[in-house]
């Protein structure tokens, strides 16, 4: 078996290959990119001991752009294959890059027993809701209403939720994030590398060409606020430019509810404190969408 590379010290360059990064002008991956090649050095792991593994699709190059080991694999066996490496050799730092097609649709059982079987391993889910490789069609986690090739009048089939999906299939970490969050985003490879089994972390991706502003409703900075709630362990679940929303369990039913803090008699008391080994709290707030509920960062 293969044992660990000694560390040395490296830096975000050390990560990048001599690859040029061929995504479209203003793709989300470029930023996602560059904020995991930051966070690799703190990992304090020789990168030699890195293996990223893709399925196919725009997420599927990320690895080209990593100085480290990879495999660009088949659609949706990703987590497969980086199951087989991890078995072979347990010392190995084993990271799967997904898009929400390759892994919700073609590859979600796949994605299932990794989480279910706990496999110490970080996967991350790069979510445009669309379908970029193959010229736009709706994915599983496009929206209701969404037009594409392959559905021009629209839609009509209910999303999935990525972070619902890997709460039910026993995932013990799951997050979620958005490319446009540079501190939030490094801070999550942090955790989920931190964390000893499987870590999802779903990250909204701009499709500047076949889905772009799909999250603008939430990330532009003009409602970021408004729309956007930031999870903390241990803190209140409160968001807004003054901190006036909040969430709270909905009388009479245990749901959360979003409600505007001394109005209709909700009170500072009531918004709920976040715990992240609460299950029950971590279904409703990653099944709640926009607009009814900001969308919450974790």
């Amino acid at each position: 078996m293969g044992g660990l590379a000694p560390v040395m010290d490296l830096t975000a360059k050390d990560f990048a290959s001599d690859q040029e990064v061929r995504g479209c002008p203003g793709c989300g991956g470029y930023a996602i990119l560059k904020a995991l090649q930051r966070t690799m050095p703190e990992f304090d792991v020789a990168k030699e001991n890195f293996v990223f593994v893709s399925g196919i699709g725009c997420a599927a190059r990320f690895l080209y752009y990593m100085s480290t080991y990879g495999f660009h694999t088949i659609h949706g066996r990703a987590p497969a294959f980086a199951t087989g490496i991890k078995r072979a050799n347990p010392a190995l730092d084993v990271w799967v890059i997904m898009g929400d097609g390759d892994g919700l649709s073609i590859g979600d059982n796949h994605s299932l027993h990794v989480l279910r079987r706990n496999v110490d391993m970080q996967l991350l889910l790069f979510n445009n809701e669309i379908y970029g490789l193959a010229k736009g069609q709706y994915s599983p986690t496009s929206r209701r209403g969404t037009r594409s090739p392959s559905m021009p009048t629209g839609s009509v089939e209910s999303p999935v939720s990525a972070c619902a999906f890997a709460l039910g299939a026993g995932a013990r970490f799951v997050a979620r994030s958005v490319d446009t969050l540079q501190r939030h985003l490094p801070e999550m490879f942090q955790r989920a590398h931190g964390h000893r089994g499987a870590s999802f972390i779903e990250i909204m991706q701009n499709c500047v060409i076949y889905n772009d502003r799909a999250f603008a409703d939430s990330t532009d900075k003009a409602v970021a606020a408004e729309n956007q709630i930031h999870v903390e362990h241990g803190k209140k679940l409160v968001y807004g430019k003054d901190g006036n929303g909040g969430l709270r369990i909905a009388p009479g039913h245990y749901e959360l509810e979003p409600v505007m803090i001394g109005e209709n008699g909700a009170t500072l008391l009531d918004i709920v404190v976040h715990d992240e080994t609460d299950k029950s709290l971590a279904n409703p707030s990653w099944r709640s969408r926009r607009p009814t509920f900001p969308w919450p960062w974790v």
